[in-house]
C-alpha cells in the first residue's frame, strides 16, 4: 500500500520513483508530504473549478467535470514548477507567492458567492430592479414607437377603402366599348350601253362595329383584400400592446434568468462591504486558500538538501563528465 501511495505521489509530483524506492525514508517522507499537500488544494480547486463550470458557464455535469479535471492538471502543473526546482530562485518564490495570493482571492470569491447563495439572491432583488428600470424606457419606446406606425398603416388603408367605397356608391357600374372590325357586301348594277344589259357588281367594305355593354365596378375586386390588411394589422397592433403591458414582467423574468459571475460578484462585493459578518467569512476563506497554496512553497523552502536531490545532481554532473569526455576524444580526434 505504501510503495502504491508514493508511486502515485511521484507520479504526482513528478519524482523518478526508481529513485524514490532505492532512497532514505527522508526522501520517501518528502514525497509524502508534498503530495498530501498538493492533493488538499486539487481536492479544493476540483469542487471550485466544478461549481464555476456548472453555475456559471452552464456545461452541465460532464461539462462540470471536465472543468473541474482541467483545474486540477493547472494546480499540479503550477506546483510542480516549485517541487521540481532543485534550486529555485528567489523570484519563483515571489511569483509562486503572487500567484497564491490570486488564486486564494479567486478562490474565496467563487466560495463565498455559493455560501451566501441566498442572501446574493435577496441583494439581486434590488440590482435586477435597477437593471429593468433602466432598459424599460428604450424598449416600451421601441414598442410604442411600432404601435404608431401600424395606428398610421391602419389609418391610410381605411381612408383608400372609404375612397373606393363611395366610389362603388356612386358608380356601381360601368360602360364598357368594344369595337369590332367586319366586313359587308355593297351590290351595284349598271346598264351597258351598248349592249344594253344591266350589269350587277358585288364589292366587300370593311365595317367597324362599336357595342355598347356595361360591367360590375372594377374597384369592387380591391375591397376585400385592403380589408384582410386592415384585419392583420388590428392583429398586430393588439400583439404589441400586449407586449406593451406585459414588458415590465417580461424584462424582469429575462434578468432574473440570467446569472452573472460579474454581476453576483458586484452583489456580493456590495453585501460584503455592508456587512462586517460577510467581510470576515470572506477574510477567513481567503487567509485558509492562501496558507493551503502556500503549503508546498513553505515546504519547499524549508526543506533541506535529501539524498534524492543529490541523487540528481550526481546523474547531472556524471551526464556533465561525460559529455566533457566526449568532447576531448572529438578534438582529439579531429588532431
Amino acid at each position: 500500500m505504501k510503495s502504491k501511495w508514493i508511486s502515485f505521489g511521484c507520479f504526482l509530483i513528478g519524482y523518478n520513483y526508481d529513485i524514490i524506492n532505492n532512497s532514505s525514508e527522508i526522501a520517501a517522507k518528502a514525497v509524502k508530504r508534498y503530495t498530501s499537500a498538493i492533493m488538499i488544494v486539487c481536492i479544493l480547486w476540483a469542487f471550485i473549478g466544478y461549481i464555476f463550470t456548472n453555475r456559471y458557464m452552464h456545461a452541465g455535469i460532464l461539462g462540470s467535470i471536465a472543468g473541474a479535471a482541467l483545474f486540477v492538471i493547472i494546480i499540479i502543473q503550477i506546483e510542480r514548477q516549485i517541487i521540481l526546482s532543485i534550486d529555485p530562485s528567489d523570484w519563483l518564490y515571489i511569483t509562486r507567492g503572487v500567484l497564491a495570493i490570486m488564486m486564494a482571492i479567486l478562490g474565496s470569491v467563487i466560495i463565498d458567492q455559493i455560501i451566501f447563495k441566498d442572501d446574493i439572491e435577496l441583494e439581486k432583488i434590488t440590482f435586477n430592479e435597477a437593471r429593468v428600470n433602466k432598459a424599460l424606457p428604450a424598449k416600451t419606446e421601441e414598442l410604442r414607437y411600432q404601435i404608431a406606425a401600424i395606428d398610421s398603416a391602419i389609418s391610410k388603408k381605411e381612408v383608400e377603402r372609404m375612397n373606393l367605397l363611395a366610389d362603388i356608391s356612386k358608380n356601381p357600374t360601368t360602360k364598357t366599348f368594344s369595337t369590332q372590325a367586319t366586313s359587308r357586301s355593297d351590290r351595284k348594277t349598271t346598264i351597258d350601253t351598248a349592249s344594253g344589259k344591266s350589269i350587277t357588281t358585288e364589292k366587300v367594305v370593311p365595317v367597324m362595329v362599336t357595342t355598347v355593354g356595361t360591367i360590375s365596378n372594377p374597384n369592387i375586386s380591391f375591397i376585400a383584400p385592403i380589408e384582410q390588411i386592415i384585419t392583420d394589422l388590428r392583429s398586430e397592433k393588439l400583439d404589441k400592446e400586449t407586449a406593451l403591458l406585459n414588458i415590465r414582467p417580461l424584462l424582469e423574468k429575462d434578468v432574473a434568468s440570467k446569472v452573472g459571475f460579474l454581476d453576483e460578484l458586484k452583489v456580493m462585493f456590495s453585501l460584503i462591504s455592508n456587512s462586517r459578518v460577510a467581510l470576515a467569512i470572506w477574510g477567513l476563506w481567503f487567509f485558509v486558500l492562501l496558507t493551503m497554496e502556500l503549503l508546498v512553497l513553505i515546504s519547499k523552502m524549508n526543506d533541506k538538501e535529501n539524498d534524492y536531490d543529490r541523487t540528481i545532481k550526481h546523474q547531472m554532473d556524471l551526464y556533465v563528465r561525460k559529455l566533457e569526455l566526449f568532447n576531448k576524444m572529438s578534438l582529439k580526434e579531429n588532431i
